[in-house]
């Protein structure tokens, strides 16, 4: 069974529609956050170790392509729906003043948001809907999401290589291995981003107080 696995993957990783799949699956990994793009990116970071196919570079270029298009697409899903539905709300009303802290939020550190978002599970979908609904900058969007999607893309790729490397014989154990440290690197940058999350809601309070004793 696993030989046959393997047969199928070599197969498929020899193949140029592997660069169209790892777009595709990228691009829609952007407003639908169950396909798995990252798994299929470290699979191929494997198979470029232990077999030479498919190219490195081409396998980081169209997986951080495809993850760029797909943030576009996520953010103007939330400029268009998100951005009518917070352009009716009333001021004085809480829901006004969540999307009045939201745009100062994104306008202080939206670029560090979204690079870091990049390697939360389902973060990445929320910020770029939200960055769009709340009409951050395009330009500036386009600037980070480039960063975001290189790195992303370059680290996805790389895991997988490493892992290939490590499992040159063998290299289903390469894709474990590979997973298994994207999963890890996931986990870290999760717990980074909650104690950041909880030190920022300490400081946003003490900021505000601040400015009101200025007036």
């Amino acid at each position: 069974m696993s030989d046959a696995i393997l047969h199928f993957a070599e197969e498929l990783m020899s193949s140029w529609w592997i660069y169209l799949a790892l777009w595709g699956f990228a691009a829609l990994d952007g407003f639908f956050p169950a396909i798995p793009s990252e798994t299929l990116v470290v699979t191929a970071g494997v198979f470029v170790a232990a077999n030479g196919e498919p190219n490195l570079y081409a396998v980081i270029s169209a997986a951080a392509v495809g993850a760029f298009v797909g943030d576009h697409v996520s953010y103007a899903l939330g400029r268009g729906a998100g951005g009518r539905l917070l352009d009716r709300t009333r001021p004085g009303t809480k829901r006004h003043a969540a999307v009045l802290w939201a745009r100062r939020a994104l306008a202080d550190r939206g670029g560090l948001v979204l690079v870091v978002a990049r390697y939360v599970p389902g973060g990445r979908t929320a910020v770029t809907l939200t960055m769009g609904s709340v009409r951050y900058p395009l330009r500036k969007f386009s600037s980070f999401a480039a960063i975001a999607a290189v790195s992303w893309g370059l680290y996805c790729t790389l895991v997988g290589y490493i892992g290939g490397k490590a499992f040159e014989d063998n290299p289903l154990k390469g894709v474990i291995l590979g997973i298994g440290l994207a999963l890890a690197v996931t986990l870290i940058v999760e717990v980074v981003r909650h104690r950041l999350k909880k030190k920022w809601a300490q400081v946003e309070p003490e900021a505000e107080l601040v400015k009101a004793g200025e007036r």
